[in-house]
Formats: structure tokens, sequence, C-alpha cells
């Protein structure tokens, strides 16, 4: 059978976590399951009110092994899909190793807490998978040493494993930031972070930023839209993992590209069959804040005056990271660093996000964002999936690095 109808009545419904996560709940807790395996929603993916959350869960248990995954998406199968590599047909996992071998200037993740580990679990990675050595630096916002957040490590190795895999020449910065104490934040990790981040890749030939954490969208936020307008620099965001009409920012800043979720459906032999969005998957709203950007007028017709998003999706389900040891996660965690990882090895640096989203957009309203190869148009796994551009997946997924 595809893989995809193994789990569509049951992952359909498992990554459904709008209501989930909005229940308050403190604790770790399962919810549902995927191929007979636990999906477990760390406790850092809970989203509360003024508290910024991760957007990644764990599939099948949270304990690391000596071994990948079976089945779970390698950089190598995930280059082939998107046609970034050449790959057997189908583009099993298990045989498409092809990597991405390009890269330039500097990618900036942006994470809560210190990771320790860092450099020998991206060594580790790279290992398996023939990834070149990464050009690696941590860095901490403020100049102090923020303690550990465990849950936060999953965030991070999941970051700078995938944005590196995707363009490994390029220098590759994790800024790590203090969690916010006060009871109402405005952003967590810090916004001295993100200036951090963005000073780094401006000064190291540009590039781009991935934050893969999100915070509910609040009538303030337009205040720090200014965070993401470093010279030289294209900001990406995680769209959130809690399906459509549920907000998040900073992907819904007109200043960043918001990167939504999708899924590869496999056929029983593991071939590639094709890729879809479905109910309750990745984020996607209209901002009740922010008014609609110029670029965003070919799509007027759907969002009415304000910025809909995201802009663009990847594969969020699911796939290998290494943490002093083998798991398995899913969640636009993943995709936000993939994409911003595709973008940066198209090597055409982009002076602003705003220039990036105004090109894509000109690309999408001249039609060439499909009959190009650009792009590939997701269509299908929920009624609120449309041709061309929705809330489901933004324009859509990459294919290729033609208008990245």
């Amino acid at each position: 059978m595809k893989r995809f109808f193994a789990v569509f009545l049951i992952v359909g419904m498992t990554l459904s976590l709008g209501a989930y996560l909005s229940s308050g709940s403190a604790q770790e807790q399962q919810y549902g399951t995927f191929h007979g395996r636990k999906i477990l929603i760390p406790e850092s993916s809970i989203s509360r009110s003024g508290r910024i959350h991760t957007n990644y869960f764990f599939v099948g248990s949270r304990d690391f092994t000596p071994q990948p995954p079976q089945g779970a998406e390698t950089p190598g199968s995930l280059a082939c899909v998107y046609q970034l590599v050449s790959g057997p047909t189908g583009c099993p996992i298990n045989t498409a190793t092809n990597v991405p071998t390009g890269g330039v200037g500097a990618i900036a993740i942006i994470d809560a807490g210190d990771y320790p580990s860092a450099a020998s679990d991206l060594e580790a990675f790279d290992n398996q998978f023939g990834i070149p050595a990464a050009d690696f630096t941590v860095v901490y916002a403020g100049g102090t040493k923020p303690p550990v957040y465990q849950d936060w490590e999953v965030e991070e190795a999941l970051d700078i494993e995938w944005a590196h895999a995707m363009a490994p020449k390029a220098k590759l910065f994790l800024v790590e930031s203090v969690l916010c104490t006060a009871p109402q934040c405005t952003t967590d990790p810090t916004w001295q972070a993100v200036a951090e981040a963005g000073k780094l890749v401006s000064q190291n030939g540009g590039g781009v930023v991935s934050m893969s954490w999100g915070i509910a969208e609040f009538p303030q936020e337009v205040q720090y839209d200014k965070y993401f307008t470093a010279p030289g620099v294209v900001y990406f965001a995680a769209s959130g993992d809690s399906g459509i009409g549920v907000s998040s920012h900073p992907a819904a800043s007109p200043n960043v590209v918001a990167v939504g979720g999708t899924y590869f459906n496999r056929d029983g032999n593991g071939n590639f069959v094709n890729e879809q969005y479905y109910t309750g998957g990745g984020g996607g709203d209209i901002s009740p804040y922010e008014p609609i950007p110029t670029y965003q007028n070919i799509i007027a017709n759907i969002v009415g005056t304000h910025r809909g998003y995201p802009d663009v999706a990847s594969d969020f389900c699911c796939t290998a990271i290494y943490l002093q040891g083998w798991g398995e996660v899913g969640g636009t965690s993943w995709s936000s660093p993939t994409f911003a990882g595709i973008v940066n090895a198209a090597g055409r640096l982009g002076k602003s996000s705003n220039q990036g989203l105004t090109q894509l957009y000109a690309e999408y309203g001249s039609g060439q964002a499909y009959k190009s190869g650009a792009f590939y148009d997701i269509t299908t796994g929920d009624p609120n999936c449309k041709t061309g551009w929705d809330l489901c997946a933004g324009v859509g997924s990459p294919r290729t690095y033609k208008g990245k």
C-alpha cells in the first residue's frame, strides 16, 4: 500500500495539533500514532499564551538509538525528490544518497538554550550522509552562555543539521539565547538574538536566517518586524504545525518567508509518488494585524487586506536527526531550515526578504513558478488546497534551484 493510505486517517488526525496545543498542558503528551508508533509532543512545542514554542514532534519515541531510524527521510532522499541532485528513479530513501554540494555566504539559526554537543552531533550527522564538514560557530546572544533547555536541544540539532545538509558550503552560525521569563513575552528567543543573527549573516557575505519557533500573533507584532531587515539577509520562519487558521509570528511578518509543511507519499517499494498537504498539517493563516504587503497584491482576492501565509512549503514528516544518537522527528521546524538552506545553495543572494518575496510572487503572478518547474503546486489533502496559492502551502514546494 502507499505509505499515505496507511497513515492518512491516523496521521491526518494525529498531526491536527491545534486543539491539543491550546490545552495549556505543561507535560509531554502522546497524541495518536504513526505507523503504529507514538507521536509525542514535547513540552517546548505546547503553545501557551505569551510564550514562543518550538514546532516539532517526536515520532515513535523520544529515545535516541545507535542507528538512523528506518523509513525516515534523509538529506539525499529529500534532495532527490526536490530535484536538487541526481538520483534513482522514485528517490527511494535507502538508495537516494547524493546530497547537495552548494552554499554561499552564511546561514544563521536562532534557538534558545545552550547545545553543548552541537559540533560533535553535526559532525556525526554529516559523516552518516556524506555531507562535507561544516564551518560552524556557536554564538551567545548578549555574550553570555544560556542554560541548557532539553527540548530545545532537539530543535537545535534539527535546525543546524538540515540547514547545513542543504547548503554545506555556507558558513553556519547557531545563535543561542536565553528563554524569556516574563509573564508575557513578545519573543523567545530574544530580539537581541534575532539582531545578532542578522548582523552575522550580513557581515559574512549575506545569506539566510532560519527561525523554527513561533508565537500566536499579537497586536504589537508590527513593531518588531524591523528586526527582520538586516541588509543582504533573507529570513525564514516555520508557519506552525497546528493546521489552517492558527496564527504564528514571526511567520506572519511581511519581512519573513513563511514555510509551511507538506508530506511525501511513497509506495510499497519506497518510491516517491507525490507530495500533498493534509488537514491539521503545517500552519496557514491570514494575519489579523499585518497589512497585506505589496508583493501579495496578486493574491488580494484570496487574502483581502492582510498578509497571508505560508509563502512556500517543504516536507515536514518525518526525518532523521542526530543528538548523541539517532531519533525521528517531524514538524515545520524541519521545513524552515530545509527551505532556507535550499535558497542559500541556489547562490543568488537576495538583498532582503522583501526582494525575495517580491520575486516569488512575481513569478507566481506570471505563471512561471509552475511553468518553469521551480515549484510544485500542492492541491490535495484538505478542502482549502486549491490550484495556485493557498493557505495549505503558499505558492508550493521547491523543485530545482530555479526561482529561489
